[in-house]
């Protein structure tokens, strides 16, 4: 452990931000918006987290039905990055599993957060690596310790927001945190890949003539290159090749996405069982893992699949996707049955319709449970606000949730409404001198709404 007086102080801020996802971006910008002197920290020398290094995509999903539910800063990325062709935006899910996904370009979006830092004036420190939490003498968060390149910094800020992913300020802290299932389980971890050079007229010819193997409402005269914008399925020609053991991956369905170009696919199919995503001799398994698995589907899709027998590797993620790691506890936790039933709470601050999907944690399958059709759930400002450490905010899939509610709230466009309503409480937390757990949360959904999130309620939940 690094010593206080071995480490650098830097001047302090009112918001210190930890990690560059895509919740961080989202708090940070919405912080020094709102007036705050802000300090986003991230461990790569890129922003995006998840969806950078990870390249997981596309997004799902900004809609509950028909209607899109999702906006704030979310939707400001998104249409920043339709404009530069970067996204098509919201497209239908030809597999059915959601209303819309939102492809986006993983490079596009690594250049447009920088611009978004620097238009709204956040300070920004790369390259820096989370080692401990900064307490006062009551235990409250007063910033965070970080290995730079040049050695430890004490990062100083009034209010600290934990965007980690994995909670990792809590849990030094001395927040209290769970992990997994009843039995410590986590989900499944998952490394992207994009493929090139793909002819997808020939895969919606074969999927014309072989109906029953996609997953889609789609009639076969309707599949296209342009309308099959997600596949799942392509049953028989996965289990041939497991049942040759040309594949040796747990999963029991063919599954890629449409990408912002008409030559390219983002595929998620790998999948590393039985891991600890918080223990690094895990990790390392999984990476090692996953690339084996990368090896195994490029040559199946170009051997077996119509339209990608001249696919190119084009771009593997840097890092492995965890889905699943630590979670808080909270002021409120979210459930399963909150979730399912689209509760709605008088704190609110975010709004999802994503379902249930739980991947197998030991082998193939995902199990998923759905909210009504059309239908949204809530989650409330307390989720974000550890129940006993004061000084920090949490956003992000660690909020405080359970195992279930976890796979829900833990998908792109939410995230990033937490991140922003994070940001902004602790910005509201500053000018009024009070704790971000005495924020006045009818100030904060008022100013929310202000800044385009998306907190109206349907006739039936009022």
């Amino acid at each position: 452990m690094t010593k206080a007086s071995d480490a650098r102080a830097t001047p302090p801020v009112d918001v210190l931000v930890v990690g560059g996802g895509n919740a961080g971006c989202a708090a940070a910008i919405a912080a020094a918006r709102s007036g705050a002197r802000t300090l986003l920290v991230e461990r790569y020398g890129f922003l995006g987290g998840t969806a950078t290094a990870g390249m997981v995509g596309p997004w799902m999903t900004f809609h509950a039905g028909s209607e899109r539910i999702v906006g704030g800063i979310a939707q400001e990325i998104v249409e920043r990055l339709v404009a530069r062709g970067a996204s098509p935006g919201h497209i239908h899910d030809a597999s059915d599993y959601v209303p819309t996904i939102t492809p986006f370009d993983p490079e596009a979006h690594k250049a447009l957060l920088f611009e978004l830092m620097s238009e709204a004036g956040v300070s920004l420190l790369v390259h820096a690596y989370f080692l401990d939490a900064l307490l006062d003498v009551h235990g409250a968060v007063v910033g965070a310790r970080v290995a730079t390149v040049a050695g430890a910094r004490e990062l100083r800020g009034t209010v600290t927001i934990d965007a980690t992913a994995d909670a990792y300020v809590a849990a030094s802290a001395g927040v209290a945190v769970q992990q997994g299932d009843e039995r410590g389980r986590v989900q499944p971890a998952s490394l992207m890949f994009r493929l090139s050079h793909v002819d997808l007229g020939e895969l919606a010819s074969y999927l014309r003539t072989h109906a029953d193997q996609a997953r889609t409402s789609l009639a076969p005269q309707e599949r296209s290159a342009e309308s099959m914008t997600a596949v799942a399925g392509l049953y028989d020609l996965w289990e041939r090749a497991r049942s040759a053991g040309d594949v040796r991956v747990p999963r029991e369905l063919v599954s890629f996405f449409a990408s912002p170009y008409p030559d390219e696919v983002t595929v998620n199919m790998t999948r590393v069982v039985d891991i600890d995503p918080l223990d690094p001799d895990d990790l390392t398994r999984a990476e090692v893992e996953a690339r084996a698995q990368v090896t195994q589907l490029v040559a199946f899709f170009r051997r077996d699949v119509p339209g990608f027998a001249k696919a190119r590797l084009a771009a593997t993620a840097a890092q492995i996707g965890i889905r699943e790691s630590r979670r808080i506890v909270g002021e409120y936790t979210l459930t399963r049955d909150d979730v399912l039933e689209a509760r709605t709470f008088d704190d609110a601050i975010a709004r999802s319709a994503y379902p249930i999907d739980v991947h197998n944690p030991s082998g193939s399958g995902t199990t998923t449970q759905r909210l009504p059709p059309g239908a949204a759930y809530e989650i409330p400002y307390r989720c974000l606000v550890p129940l006993s450490v004061d000084g920090l905010l949490v956003a992000g899939r660690c909020i405080s949730t359970t195992h279930e509610a976890l796979a829900s709230t833990r998908l792109t466009p939410t995230v990033m409404t937490l991140g922003q309503a994070a940001g902004t409480a602790a910005a509201l937390a500053v000018l009024a001198d009070v704790t971000p757990r005495n924020v006045d949360t009818g100030a904060l959904r008022e100013r929310l709404a202000l800044d385009g999130v998306d907190l109206r309620r349907p006739a039936r939940a009022r």
